[in-house]
């Protein structure tokens, strides 16, 4: 597999894919694995795992260097993954002391229950936040005493081959955590189907997660779904309209808009619709798509030169306005605003994945309620209201797992990220994400 720069289209390496056998054979080695490490005393495996963060926290550049030449972030949001991965793995380096049981009064006896890991663990990883997403499923499956096997997508498998070889170097154990390079049709098909893994991990389209899923079914295997998002951002009247409309960008064109939480739908109240799109026009033209190493760049390139023709084909017409971006070498797309006059078009409805926003106006709150739930997806979300009662009935009455408040923050480590309906299944991070990794077993004791 050539691995592409984004940003200048030069070719970084050649990875060779795991085939069906190769898959078989990681998956040995993890069964083989698994007891010695689910038997390591709770202390100790914390230690291990805050060695393992200690160990990314200095080679943090180097590990932002390798995304930001691989995926094209910037310069600024790749050294905030690479903390992220620190700061995840010392969040579940703190669990294994602390996955506690519970004793339940029952007449005759004593009840206790025990949370044990369920075996080997998958990790299916998109292109989109490589080393993020990788360790938002291994740090806890690890700290439940998981062993875990990871496939990276075909386009970005760098971070996740480093962060394999440092977590060897901080003494975890050969087979506890590998990473498998490979085709999703074949090393990850190979991974979903194989009986001996128990639970598989996968953020990506909902397309592949419903087949995953399917899949999954055949063994009664356990799955955590992260899949697609269409996020409204909800702007009331009533709003501090100038930083809705300067934060806007922000929400949809970060990562070049190759965000599931991507507040790609603009939902704003008539009475300030032009006012608003007035604002968020120089919030729009103000974006700098370039060079992700120059710390002044808010955007660079989009993944690939076949994901570009994906976007750009829900570019029909004349946009309501557009940015810039550089010609030349590189996968490059002007962050873009639409507006509609009808609620079925194409670009309204569908994940793009790239910097494509739309903007409607709605007439109360019933009706953008409305219009924020007239989707298959429930991902995440923005109201932006002075009003707390209004912003409270919103909240409650959008179907999506993450919303936010007069900001767009979707996602913290400790606490719960995860999708309602065609969104995904299950949640990852926060205290809660352990017991997606255990088993609860009940044991009477007869007096």
């Amino acid at each position: 597999m050539k691995i592409i720069n984004p940003a200048t289209e030069d070719v970084l390496a050649d990875v060779e894919p795991a085939g069906r056998g190769e898959t078989d054979r990681a998956v040995a080695r993890a069964k083989a694995a698994f007891p010695a490490w689910r038997d390591v005393a709770p202390g100790d495996r914390a230690r291990l795992l805050r060695r393992f963060a200690d160990l990314v926290d200095r080679h943090a550049e180097e590990l932002a260097e390798l995304e930001l030449a691989n995926c094209g972030h910037t310069i600024g949001n790749a050294r905030w993954e690479a903390g992220n991965v620190r700061d995840v793995l010392h969040y579940y380096a703190g669990a294994p002391e602390r996955d506690f049981g519970r004793q339940i009064p029952v007449a005759g006896g004593v009840d206790i229950t025990f949370h044990e890991p369920l075996g080997v663990v998958a990790v299916i990883v998109p292109w989109n936040f490589p080393m993020v997403i990788m360790t938002w499923g291994v740090a806890p499956a690890l700290a439940a005493g998981n062993t875990v096997v990871v496939k990276p997508a075909e386009w970005t498998p760098l971070t996740a081959m480093r962060l394999a070889a440092l977590a060897l170097e901080a003494g975890l154990p050969e087979g506890v955590l590998q990473v498998l390079p490979g085709a999703g049709e074949v090393a990850g098909a190979r991974l979903v189907e194989h009986p001996d893994v128990r639970k598989i991990v996968f953020t990506g389209s909902t397309e592949v997660g419903k087949q995953i899923a399917a899949t999954a079914a055949r063994t009664v295997k356990r799955v955590t779904l992260e899949l697609g998002g269409k996020s409204a951002n909800i702007v009331f009247a009533d709003a501090d309209l100038e930083r809705a409309a300067a934060s806007a960008p922000g929400a949809v064109f970060d990562n070049s808009g190759q965000d599931c939480c991507a507040r790609s739908r603009v939902l704003v109240e008539r009475p300030v619709y032009e006012e608003f799109l007035e604002r968020l026009e120089r919030a729009v033209a103000a974006v700098v798509v370039g060079d992700p190493r120059d710390p002044g760049t808010d955007m660079g390139p989009l993944i690939s030169a076949d994901h570009r023709d994906r976007v750009a084909s829900y570019v029909t017409g004349t946009p309501r306005f557009q940015g810039t971006c550089p010609a030349g070498k590189g996968f490059w797309f002007p962050p873009t605003v639409l507006t509609h006059a009808a609620l079925d078009e194409r670009a309204f409805t569908e994940e793009i994945f790239g910097p494509v926003v739309g903007v409607v106006p709605f007439d109360d709150e019933a009706h953008a309620v409305r219009i924020a739930n007239d989707t298959p997806y429930g991902l995440s979300g923005s109201i932006w209201t002075e009003n707390v009662g209004r912003a409270l009935r919103v909240a409650r009455a959008v179907e999506a797992g993450n919303l936010s408040v007069n900001s767009h923050s979707s996602v913290r480590y400790w606490t719960p990220f995860g999708g309602y309906k065609e969104s995904g299944l299950g949640r990852e991070l926060g205290p809660d994400a352990l017991a997606a990794f255990t088993e609860t077993k009940n044991v009477f004791i007869a007096h």
